[in-house]
């Protein structure tokens, strides 16, 4: 009897350990009434919130494929380009780098006009958003020989950079400029001043860049031909002179084709023209020149091109006197003055606001019997606002001299004292008031906002549809480049300095890391 009790009790001790085992949370907890034992539910450890990884600070450990170690400046890598570019480069965003030009660096070796250059070699750039591309001194430039490419595609957050030693050191000043070369973009698309005595536009028909200190040949028989892309890029501080009369630009194209595309580039401070253009057939689109010492926008040897959305900014002569050419310079001539070079400058351009503060010069200059096209324009100056120097410029078409006939002017406002240029001629009246020409102001009163967005009275002027030129622009209902301030497309992949502020929150005297 007393065995069976035992024997009972052990069996009842061992039924309650088997509950109490098998208590492992709320889900396994029996119900009140049941006899068994409810144990509390353990609190849960909460779940760490994850630390974020902070960003990498200092010099990168190395440098990318087919670039070279050249130390530490300004706590960044230096990573410099070789000299020579051949096959395909490719420079990444990488924290705690940037890439630099020491000297001259070419991209591929000159194919020729015709592609068949002896020791022609064919050769691509590529740069991603958001790097840094540093001219080591003064004499460093890049140049995009024929038949290569350069694509330099960054973001409206992320924009390419190509700048100076210095502005990365935090020497650069609004007043700063030519503290390096520049970027030279060659191509095999006609021109019209050929070194040699063959005919314009031929696949032999090629000419020596200038500012160069060995052969950089343009020019062809391609119109098409590609020299890549340049999108959201900005080119601060250029204009080195290797030799007199013989300047880097900001932006340098000769012969560049229409495969090639050029929008959203700011050139900020050249020491000599901000874009030249000598011949091609590329176009461009949002394009900001801000602080150009020389011509904001020069046009020669027989460039056919359209042009939209184009802001031109001088720098104050407070800081820089004399400071500042024309906005644009425009030449269908030859150097000694022949206008009878085929094929001829037919350059359009539309929806363009320039803020001129040079005095003593025109705002726009059209020689050299230019075919040319403003329509959509505000032009501010101090002095005159347009100055046109040979006859031939507007006569009737002449197959010997123009292509196109007069100038097309047409819904530009002039907010200049004076419209024309004080010289003896009047061709500046005969070309704004040639036939077809409409909806001009030559006594406007600016009321620019921010110093180049349409105010009160540009909003009410009466545009051109350019639309009607060719299908590459687009038909606004604005004069000017920016239409009011909700147009914002220069914002965000442009730098600010103290007399050109777009909002962008990136000052052109440093670099981001």
């Amino acid at each position: 009897m007393i065995g069976n009790r035992l024997a009972y009790r052990m069996l009842l001790l061992s039924a309650a350990a088997s509950v109490l085992a098998a208590c492992g949370g709320a889900d396994d907890v029996g119900s009140p009434g049941e006899g068994v034992i409810v144990l509390p539910t353990p609190t849960p450890t909460p779940t760490p919130t994850p630390t974020p990884t902070p960003p990498p600070t200092g010099p990168a450990a190395n440098c990318p494929t087919g670039t070279s170690n050249a130390g530490v400046v300004a706590d960044r890598r230096n990573c410099r380009l070789p000299a020579q570019i051949t096959g395909t480069l490719n420079l990444p965003k990488v924290a705690g780098l940037f890439y630099s030009i020491d000297g001259r660096v070419d991209v591929g070796v000159d194919v020729g006009g015709g592609g068949s250059a002896p020791g022609g070699q064919s050769a691509i750039l590529s740069i991603d958003p958001g790097v840094a591309v540093v001219g080591q001194s003064q004499a460093s430039f890049l140049v995009v020989n024929r038949g290569s490419q350069l694509n330099a595609v960054g973001t409206a957050t992320q924009p390419i950079i190509f700048t100076s030693l210095a502005n990365l050191e935090g020497g650069s000043t609004d007043a700063s400029d030519s503290q390096w070369g520049g970027v030279i973009l060659l191509g095999r698309a006609p021109i019209s001043n050929c070194a040699s005595n063959v005919p314009g536009g031929s696949a032999d028909c090629q000419q020596q860049v200038e500012g160069t200190n060995a052969p950089a040949l343009y020019g062809g028989a391609s119109a098409n031909d590609n020299s890549g892309q340049l999108r959201f890029v900005q080119i601060r501080f250029t204009g080195f002179s290797l030799a007199p009369n013989s300047e880097l630009q900001g932006l340098t194209t000769g012969g560049v084709g229409a495969g090639t595309v050029i929008e959203n580039v700011q050139v900020h401070n050249s020491g000599d023209d901000g874009i030249e253009i000598f011949g091609g057939r590329h176009n461009m689109r949002n394009i900001v020149l801000t602080g150009a010492d020389d011509d904001s926008l020069d046009t020669d040897f027989g460039y056919k091109g359209f042009i939209q959305f184009l802001i031109g900014i001088q720098r104050p002569q407070s800081i820089k006197a004399g400071g500042g050419d024309t906005m644009i310079e425009a030449d269908s001539s030859s150097p000694g003055g022949d206008f009878d070079f085929t094929p001829r400058q037919n350059t359009r351009l539309s929806n363009f606001t320039f803020v001129q503060t040079r005095p003593g010069r025109s705002a726009i200059l059209l020689r050299g019997g230019t075919d040319y096209t403003l329509v959509n324009g505000v032009v501010v100056g101090p002095t005159a606002c347009l100055d046109v120097d040979q006859a031939e410029t507007v006569q009737g078409p002449d197959p010997a001299r123009d292509e196109a006939g007069p100038p097309v002017i047409s819904s530009v406002l002039f907010a200049c004292p004076a419209f024309a240029d004080p010289d003896a001629d009047d061709f500046e009246n005969a070309a704004v008031n040639a036939s077809g020409n409409a909806n001009n102001n030559l006594a406007f009163t600016a009321t620019l906002t921010n110093g180049f967005v349409n105010g009160t009275n540009e909003t009410t002027a009466t545009p051109f549809n350019a639309s009607t030129l060719n299908a590459f622009f687009i038909g606004t209902s604005y004069v000017g480049a920016v239409r009011d301030a909700n147009d914002i497309w220069y914002r965000g992949w442009t730098c600010d300095s103290s007399y050109a502020t777009f909002g962008s929150n990136q000052n052109c005297n440093s670099v981001p890391a």
